[in-house]
């Protein structure tokens, strides 16, 4: 879609799809006002021998700005319910995602990948270098998201993923990348002196490449 980064995720187009929804309404929104403040500054300007008059409004006027704003606002939430609930509430199955942890701490971040026996916290996990994250592509991907001082955000805009790091919480988020290459995980919550350094690469691959750089990884920590 034109003017954003591109869509690398199978919840991309339906992210955008609000965004630019969203968007168009508020333009709509904001030159209506715009226009009408205009008329009022025109048709009510100051004239010599004009004196202003004390009104107690218009119970009908304000009615009808109360309610229209609104009913879109309604309408924004029911369009959204889907998207929300496929990328917040139903994760997909476990046994069939990929599920690694990823902690949050100023100024990095580190992941953990599970071991030969798939299972997260267990002898054989295996530790990622710091600030690098490796997918494969066409996978669900579960990430169990923690942070460990203060409140970060893990966000990789190509996948339209976007979800705050809250200390003493551990948050669950998903995703599936559709395409293979090299993104940029950015902490996108202010986190303190260090935050403009928060970077890390992501590498979204084939399952083969993923599963030699996971060999790799835990061949170097043996």
């Amino acid at each position: 879609m034109g003017g954003l980064v591109e869509q690398a995720s199978t919840y991309a187009a339906a992210v955008d799809a609000m965004f630019m929804t969203v968007l168009i309404l508020t333009g709509i929104a904001f030159v209506l006002v715009e226009f009408i403040l205009l008329y009022f500054l025109i048709r009510y300007r100051h004239r010599e021998g004009r004196k202003a008059k004390y009104i107690h409004g218009n119970r009908r006027v304000e009615f009808v700005w109360t309610l229209v704003p609104g009913l879109m606002l309604f309408g924004l939430a029911v369009y959204q319910y889907d998207a929300w609930i496929n990328i917040k509430i139903d994760l997909p199955s476990a046994s069939e995602s990929l599920t690694i942890s990823l902690s949050a701490n100023q100024f990095e971040w580190e992941a953990i990948y599970p071991g030969e026996d798939g299972v997260l916290d267990t002898a054989d996990d295996i530790k990622a270098p710091i600030n690098v994250l490796h997918f494969p592509v066409n996978q669900p991907v579960i990430v169990e998201l923690e942070s460990v001082d203060v409140l970060h955000s893990f966000f990789i805009p190509e996948l339209r993923i976007k979800q705050d790091a809250v200390p003493g919480m551990l948050i669950p988020v998903w995703f599936e990348a559709t395409k293979t290459g090299n993104f940029e995980i950015a902490c996108a919550e202010l986190c303190g002196l260090g935050h403009y350094r928060m970077r890390g690469l992501v590498t979204v691959e084939s399952e083969s490449d993923f599963n030699a750089w996971l060999a790799d990884v835990q061949e170097r920590q043996s």
